[in-house]
């Protein structure tokens, strides 16, 4: 093998080695934006539910009566 195939062999490791690691480091902020964001649903869905009930208390209970122009 010449030199020169042993250099372009040598770049080619040294860029195949940087792609693993980027990778590796993508993929474990991926999973971390992933247990962020189920964890902002959940929070979601929470506070929609206290929403919903806060807004059933703050209803009028408006009585059923004829109008008075009966």
């Amino acid at each position: 093998m010449s030199a020169a195939d042993e250099d372009r062999l040598t770049r080619l490791e040294i860029t195949l080695a940087e792609q693993e690691k980027i990778i590796g480091e993508l993929s474990a902020e991926i999973a971390g934006q992933w247990k962020t964001i189920e964890r902002m649903r959940k929070k979601l869905d929470t506070l929609a539910e206290r929403f919903l009930e806060l807004e059933e208390q703050a209803r009028p209970d408006v009585p059923v009566t004829k109008p008075p122009h009966w």
